[in-house]
């Protein structure tokens, strides 16, 4: 068939946008469900909870125990199922990128069998996290590349804490910084008798979750040009707090989010001020110098985001006492294993 100039025209122009688009948008949906782009339809992209549960159960954030628990990625539905309604369909790696963890034994951990991938995205380390599979792609092997859209995995229900239900099959979607290289060997001097780490660096404590669902909305915006590293970078912020340690892990691995300051580039530094969001994640992080730092204890909350704070509790990094804002002990443990 002979196309016309005009509707040549229109074709180019069409692959054209398209391949902006793509190069606009750093991650890809994980499986062929794309029903988050249709107004009404989240019902049949995220999974609830329980039959009587909103969508939002299925999504990120405080979204679980009445707001108080939090869920750090997105339960996407099945859309395909075999004879005996188990879930066929194929997951997908959302960018190209390393396997760093495969996860093939499901009574281990609440992800069942569970995969992890590096992304490098704009220079930032990005890991994405695959879970609840029921199978994992046999040749797939640690250390290896793997393409965006490459198949590694089938969708499934496993997990350790409870037989999902089949209605309720997905895949339990993350996109994560990771905090500290060293946190095997944290969490075995940090944790209580009896607490297992059966994942090394690779348990879930380890790797902080974005909003998936922020990400992928973002990217798709025609007229809004995403960018990951402007997305990390504007987190509101829950509070800020000040570490009197120099030379961690996370300053290294995420230079990006390292600001200036010429006090301590002159004086040297004694310490980071450190905006966390809701969900832990640090994203700017101030170098300080001990002329700048009032105080002699190892870790100190220096202000607190009240609205942000009663609109995302669910970390319970902060508590209010009276007019009084201070550091849980689940506030402290999250900065002891960032400056470990």
């Amino acid at each position: 068939m002979i196309l016309s100039a005009v509707r040549r025209a229109a074709l180019s122009a069409a692959i054209l946008c398209s391949l902006k688009t793509l190069a606009q948008t750093p991650f890809q949906f994980p499986t062929a469900n794309h029903e988050l782009y249709n107004v009404g339809h989240e019902l049949q992209f995220f999974a609830p909870t329980t039959p009587d549960r909103p969508w939002t159960s299925g999504s990120f954030g405080c979204v679980r125990d009445n707001g108080w628990r939090m869920h750090e990625g997105l339960d996407i539905r099945h859309l395909q199922t075999d004879r005996r309604g188990e879930p066929t369909d194929p997951v997908m790696a959302t960018a190209d990128g390393t396997v760093m963890y495969i996860s093939r034994k499901p009574g281990l951990s609440n992800y069942g069998n569970y995969i992890v991938i590096r992304h490098i995205v704009e220079g930032l380390e990005i890991y994405s996290l695959y879970a609840h599979l029921s199978a994992v792609q046999p040749d797939l092997k640690i250390g290896q590349s793997v393409k965006a859209g490459q198949v590694i995995a089938t969708m499934g229900r496993t997990s350790s804490d409870e037989a999902i239900a089949k209605e309720r099959a997905h895949v339990h979607f993350e996109l994560n910084v990771l905090i500290n290289d060293d946190f095997a060997s944290w969490f075995s001097k940090n944790s209580s008798a009896g607490q297992r780490n059966d994942h090394g660096e690779w348990n879930g404590q380890n790797l902080n979750g974005l909003d998936v669902r922020e990400i992928l909305i973002e990217e798709h915006d025609p007229v809004k040009k995403f960018s990951l590293l402007n997305f990390l970078r504007s987190q509101t912020e829950l509070c800020k707090v000040l570490v009197r340690a120099t030379n961690f892990p996370y300053l290294k691995r995420y230079p990006q989010l390292v600001l200036r300051n010429p006090v301590a580039e002159k004086e040297g530094v004694a310490g980071y001020e450190i905006a966390l969001n809701y969900n832990g994640v640090p994203f700017a992080l101030m170098p300080r110098a001990e002329s700048e730092i009032k105080g002699k204890a190892k870790f100190q909350l220096l202000s607190v985001n009240e609205t942000e704070y009663h609109a995302n509790p669910c970390r319970r990094l902060v508590v209010q006492h009276g007019s009084h804002w201070e550091l849980t002990t689940g506030g402290q443990r999250a900065l002891s294993m960032l400056v470990y």
